[in-house]
């Protein structure tokens, strides 16, 4: 089901009607407003009840036609029995309805009324905010992505202070707009006096009506008419529409605004517009809820957009996560902010010991807190400089101490790390940037043609061989085959003689490895061959002899923990905690880093906080007597409680959405299953289905793809060769932002690489719709029903049309039973152009093919294919799925 729109619109002023408990006049009010409206020339009013519970003649809906003449009216779910929704909707054979059938239903019903010229819409809920929908899931959450702006009604009895507050806060929890606040007037408990000035200091309205003491209809028929020409509530409709209307106008004001005060990260300001900034109302789950502009007024003013950057890679357990928010909450009004040197609070202690336990790395054992991955990194290299310059003797002051890495690094935009990576777009124009360091080129991991592939760059192919092919993507990580290899040898050979060559040759002083695990992110999603990283942490490791001329200074202290070489410094600030679908991308290596840096998805999405891990010895290395010597790094809001305690929770929910098997259709699809016909575990796997990422590497403007954890990372072909400064992918983004009618996708480029990434907690039915839907928009895939005769194994085929390219070099079986051998006479057309008889096999298969043609919607239907094998031809039909 496509994402609800969350509901605004110019014409129709939508509004939730909730209450602070049960029975506290919910219909009532809405009897009252509907009747005001009503009387009001050139308006019309309407009320929903998405569920009701209890006899139909007692119905809310009922008692709205019964007392608001005119206003239109519309039960979705009616259950007979008078108990919460979650009881009612058990108690008989009924299908119960999902919560996004009902947003779906709202959304439906009001954008109807807009369409038809209803001005004023209520929708009602059951019971109070907290109140379970028919799936047992409290209302306030069910209804969240609508953000309908909220008329609360009040408890006027006994206890009803504090009810109506705790309702109110609920409701702001969760990202709600409250717009007014109504109360029945109670003279001997006096709640209005209070809640009047409790409300009043949050610029939200409070409007008091007695209470109608009528049993009969005759009388309640009175009292309406009565309150419903009051002025106060006539008022409060005014201020009602003036909110709508203010939100619209703030909404539509906000680009240019934006463009007029905001200087943007990572963007060339020059030739940019209002047109270029998106404006975002709010967020729920994996959508952004932004402003469509251009259409009528009587058209909804938000759409649904897939976060498909997953907000610059930060979100883990999804936008608007109300757990989330509650645990800020509760730290924000527990510490508020509290100095963390010499200090220590409960939800700093708590996540470091629990990073430990959950990364596993013996190595790693203090915990240092920082602000973001970039000043994590700082601390980082810091920290593997120092142990490293102790260790060998090296004077910082007098001789240049670099790194080495990897081409294509990126680990922040702090001075000291900008020089931890090769010259750049990122830095090169920076003034201070030097760039201390070496990093090698490196193999790297793609799918091309349905054909996982280890692309050896052609500089390096006398070193290092040539490209490799793999079975699956489980084939590419089984390193502790592949270590034995001749690959591995090759790796690690032209490792070590480099090394040698930096160092004794060309006198350079190294003081750590850094290294990007698996994927290297903003160098354009270059995902490494994990051999070439795990051979270049074993010669470190294994070979400290390259480091030093002094065979003295090579010795570790002896211990497991100890590193030797150079300190490995993982950056997985990006890769870590299961953006890649493990806790530690490390473990994909198999190899303990002496230092980790983590950071994006430790707090779930919601709050910046990095942690940089490290072992006893290189925490040794800044013990002295001397102040001077100690890390001397830090900021104000060190370990901020609010993020600590967030960070503890989400990392708490992702191990538990593992060790529950949350994942598991996810890894059943990508597992493998060897000639015997058992099953591999599989080591990797993506919540972006297999067949997916085979289909793409099959459209003809991909040069490649791949897919692990969340990542989803399409590389489009571009003459020019690519890289950052590449427009190739604009393309494709542009389409994917245009979108279609439900909704659109934001998405980031990296040059000619567009990637997409999910949420750990995204839906495959969200997702699937988000790619698979827009890239019909994109105009690229297209499947064919096809049922051709083959006289040999694995024939390639393209379509007759010539402009068409060939898009699948094999034939794939729909299922095992497709395929059968069948003793047949055909003739056959061979080079020379005469006939002959063949033995042929029967198949059915699916086929992709590519649609960017325009000639192609009127050549797709009863077109040809033409199957070669070898020197011979068999024409057979094919039909448009």
């Amino acid at each position: 089901m496509p994402p609800v729109r969350a509901a605004l619109w110019r014409t129709l002023r939508a509004h939730q009607v909730y209450g602070a408990n049960t029975d506290v006049g919910k219909t009532i009010v809405s009897t009252i407003l509907c009747n005001a409206v009503q009387r009001r020339k050139a308006e019309k009013a309407a009320f929903l009840k998405p569920v009701s519970t209890g006899p139909l003649d007692e119905a809310d809906d009922r008692h709205i036609q019964r007392h608001a003449a005119g206003a239109l009216t519309k039960c979705l779910y009616q259950f007979d029995e008078p108990v919460s929704p979650h009881i009612a909707a058990r108690q008989k054979n009924f299908v119960i309805p999902r919560d996004d059938d009902i947003l779906g239903s709202v959304h439906k019903t009001l954008s109807e009324w807009a369409r038809t010229g209803v001005s004023f819409a209520l929708v009602e809920t059951a019971g109070g905010v907290h109140s379970p929908g028919p799936n047992g899931n409290s209302q306030a959450d069910l209804y969240r992505p609508l953000r309908l702006p909220v008329v609360l009604v009040a408890d006027s009895r006994l206890g009803g202070i504090s009810s109506s507050i705790s309702a109110y806060e609920s409701l702001l929890l969760r990202g709600y707009d409250v717009n007014s606040v109504l109360l029945f007037r109670d003279d001997y408990y006096k709640n209005h006096e209070y809640l009047g000035d409790y409300f009043r200091n949050r610029s939200i309205p409070l409007s008091q009506d007695a209470a109608s003491l009528a049993q009969d209809e005759e009388a309640m028929a009175g009292y309406y008419q009565q309150v419903a020409q009051e002025s106060d509530v006539q008022g409060l409709l005014d201020e009602l529409a003036a909110r709508n209307a203010e939100r619209i106008d703030r909404l539509e004001s906000m680009a240019s605004r934006a463009h007029d005060t905001i200087w943007y990260p990572f963007t060339q300001h020059h030739g940019m517009t209002v047109k270029d900034i998106t404006v975002i109302d709010s967020a729920h789950d994996d959508y952004f809820q932004t402003l469509e502009s251009g259409g009528s007024a009587d058209q909804g003013s938000l759409q649904p957009t897939f976060d498909g950057s997953a907000s610059w890679w930060t979100q883990g357990l999804g936008h608007g996560n109300p757990e989330l928010a509650l645990s800020a909450a509760y730290a924000a009004g527990r510490y508020g902010h509290v100095m963390f040197a010499g200090n220590v609070h409960e939800p700093a202690l708590s996540l470091a010991e629990l990073l430990k336990d959950t990364l596993g790395n013996p190595r790693l054992q203090k915990v240092f807190y920082t602000d973001n991955g970039s000043t994590g990194m700082e601390v980082a290299v810091k920290m593997g400089l120092r142990a490293a310059c102790h260790r060998y003797g090296f004077d910082a002051s007098k001789e240049q101490i670099s790194i080495l890495g990897l081409k294509g690094s990126y680990h922040g935009d702090t001075i000291g790390v900008m020089d931890c990576s090769e010259p750049s777009t990122y830095n090169q124009k920076v003034e201070w940037y030097r760039g201390r360091g070496y990093w090698f080129d490196f193999p790297l991991v793609k799918m091309s043609q349905g054909t996982w592939k280890i692309e050896i760059p052609k500089e390096l192919r006398n070193s290092l061989g040539e490209d490799l092919e793999f079975s699956s993507l489980n084939s590419v990580f089984d390193l502790e085959s592949r270590v034995k290899s001749e690959a591995g040898q090759r790796y690690r050979d032209f490792i070590r003689t480099t090394i040698e060559d930096l160092v004794h040759r060309q006198g350079m002083k190294f003081g750590s490895l850094i290294m990007e695990p698996i994927i290297l992110g903003a160098g354009g999603m270059l995902f490494c061959d994990p051999l070439f990283q795990r051979c270049l942490a074993d010669v470190v490791r294994s070979h400290p002899e390259l480091f030093t001329a002094n065979a003295t200074d090579t010795n570790s202290l002896g211990s497991e923990t100890s590193w030797s070489g150079l300190p490995i410094i993982f950056d997985e600030v990006f890769t870590g905690l299961y953006r890649l679908g493990r806790k530690s991308a490390a473990s994909f290596l198999n190899v303990h880093p002496d230092i980790a840096v983590n950071a994006k998805l430790l707090t779930g999405g919601l709050l910046p906080l990095c942690t940089t891990l490290a072992s006893d010895e290189i925490f040794q290395a800044f013990s002295s007597p001397e102040k001077s010597d100690a890390l001397l790094h830090g900021h104000s809001y060190t370990a901020h409680a609010v993020g600590c305690t967030v960070a503890v929770d989400s990392l708490r929910t992702m191990t538990k959405m593992e060790s529950s098997g949350s994942w598991n259709a996810y890894r059943n699809d990508w597992k493998a299953v060897d000639v015997s016909g058992e099953d591999n575990s599989p080591e990797a796997w993506s919540v972006w289905s297999r067949d997916l990422l085979r289909d793409l590497s099959y459209a003809e403007s991909v040069e490649s793809v791949f897919a692990l954890g969340t990542v989803l990372s399409i590389s489009l072909r571009d003459a020019q060769g690519g890289g950052y400064t590449s427009t190739a992918a604009k393309g494709l983004q542009q389409r994917l932002s245009a979108g279609g009618p439900k909704f659109n996708v934001h998405s980031r480029v990296l040059g000619n690489v567009l990637y997409l990434m999910s949420s750990v907690t995204s839906k495959p039915e969200t997702r699937g719709m988000s790619i698979t839907n827009q890239l019909s928009v994109w105009n690229t895939l297209r499947y064919y029903q096809i049922d051709l005769h083959q006289s040999k194994d694995n024939c390639r085929f393209r379509l007759s049309d010539q402009s068409i390219q060939l898009v699948y070099p094999e034939v794939r079986a729909r299922d095992s039973g497709a395929f059968s051998r069948q003793n047949q006479e055909r003739k056959t057309l061979n080079a020379g152009g005469s006939t002959s008889s063949n033995i042929v096999y029967v198949l059915s298969i699916t086929m992709m093919v590519n649609r960017e043609y325009e000639r192609m919607n009127e050549w797709m239907d009863g077109c040809s294919i033409e199957l070669q094998c070898g020197s011979q031809y068999i024409i057979s039909s094919v039909s448009a799925l």
